[in-house]
């Protein structure tokens, strides 16, 4: 893989305690395990695996249900594998040898939301919560990549490698970093055309956006019915030919509903590009259940599921998959902004979204999920980011933070 120019890399020496050095090494011998087992599964004999979607469709599940590894490590762990795979591909097509890849030096691949930099020290995800690292920086920093690249506002971190240094028996964080007037002309020029792509999840539809896209839950729910009834009746026999049935008719559904939520998340990446979306945007996932009073068990998977297939994709088209708080989004109106537990149709078993004060009337999901891209940017508008997005993509524009509207200009 041919490294950006522009990116410089900055080592900085951590000083840890007992406890989280010991979080440290176990998170990496996780993550080496998990970049070696993605080898073996693209290393097929007649041929080899490079693409990052194939390997995490036959991999990351069992790495998960094998490893208590973060999901963001888990993926990291298989882009270093693909990595590492692809480049002896391109070796062997140029005419140069080159082996299996085999990892063994102690390390793990860290990006934006696993590892958070700050002046004097770091967090890094591990296998049991965050741990802390201090720096260990040199005492005049002045004219070292410390101060050139590392606190110098004119870049931004791109990610980090965890290194262990055996002979040293320390760690070493490499952190990447990247010029950020490359954005000026966003911020100054482009800003205008990023916009937001809000998602609300359900029962009756699995997934509804901002631009009026509707996926409907149907085949979820009427499957999940059929299953249980069946595992019901298996159960009262009773049997172990029925207890293994069971399992196999578990195994069948599990596969039918993995390969619906893929179709879907390709579908909702293929929308947000299709509407020049930078942002994905859901509802935060966290007590989904008891904010859907008849949402089951088998729903709170399906979301879960959903979002890690939309992150995975939308990462390889550089659009940012985010959740937000989603207090109030389903009764507050999209259109005017009045928000009233009456607004809200599921007190009364409706699916249409009826506004008390200007008689906005709407499907519900929509509404809810133009009100969650419009919190997102509220949200940051408030933290004052720079270069925040400026628009919720709807079905026939864009509505900015204040309600304004902009029709899409047709060209032609």
């Amino acid at each position: 893989m041919v490294g950006d120019s522009r990116t410089r890399t900055v080592p900085i020496k951590l000083d840890v305690d007992e406890s989280a050095a010991g979080l440290l090494h176990q998170t990496t011998d996780y993550f080496l395990d998990a970049a070696n087992y993605v080898v073996d599964v693209a290393w097929e004999p007649d041929w080899k695996i490079t693409s990052k979607q194939t390997l995490h469709d036959l991999t990351y599940y069992d790495v998960r249900d094998d490893s208590p590894l973060p999901a963001n490590l888990v993926q990291a762990a298989r882009n270093r594998a693909a990595e590492a795979v692809k480049g002896v591909v391109e070796r062997w097509k140029d005419g140069k040898k080159a082996s299996r890849p085999h990892f063994t030096s102690r390390f793990a691949s860290y990006d934006a939301r696993t590892v958070t930099v700050n002046g004097d020290h770091c967090t890094l995800a591990t296998i049991d919560g965050r741990v802390t690292a201090e720096f260990v920086l040199p005492d005049e920093q002045r004219d070292t990549p410390h101060s050139a690249y590392l606190f110098n506002d004119d870049y931004d971190l791109k990610g980090a490698t965890l290194h262990y240094d055996e002979i040293e028996d320390c760690f070493y964080l490499h952190v990447r970093t990247k010029p950020t007037v490359e954005n000026d002309d966003a911020e100054q020029g482009d800003a205008k055309h990023v916009s937001v792509l809000g998602v609300d999840l359900g029962i009756t539809n699995i997934a509804t956006t901002s631009t009026g896209r509707f996926w409907s839950g149907g085949e979820l729910n009427h499957w999940h019915r059929e299953y249980e009834k069946r595992r019901g009746y298996l159960q009262q026999t009773g049997t172990r030919w029925a207890h293994e049935n069971v399992q196999r008719v578990g195994r069948k559904q599990t596969e039918r509903f993995e390969q619906m939520l893929h179709t879907i998340s390709n579908e909702l990446v293929e929308e947000a590009l299709e509407n020049d979306c930078t942002h994905i945007v859901f509802e935060q996932l966290k007590g989904i259940r008891e904010r859907l009073p008849y949402a089951k068990a088998v729903h709170k998977w399906a979301f879960h599921r959903l979002y890690e297939y939309v992150t995975y994709k939308a990462e390889s088209e550089e659009i940012v998959v985010r959740q937000i708080n989603p207090t109030y989004t389903s009764q507050r109106c999209s259109k005017c902004g009045f928000t009233h537990k009456d607004n809200h149709p599921h007190n009364n078993g409706q699916d249409e979204f009826g506004c008390l004060k200007c008689g906005y009337d709407v499907h519900a999901d929509y509404n809810a999920a133009k009100n969650i891209g419009l919190k997102y940017l509220r949200d940051q508008q408030k933290s004052g980011r720079g270069g925040a997005p400026v628009g919720v993509r709807l079905n026939s524009g864009t509505l900015n933070v204040n309600g304004e509207y902009s029709p899409t200009v047709i060209n032609g």
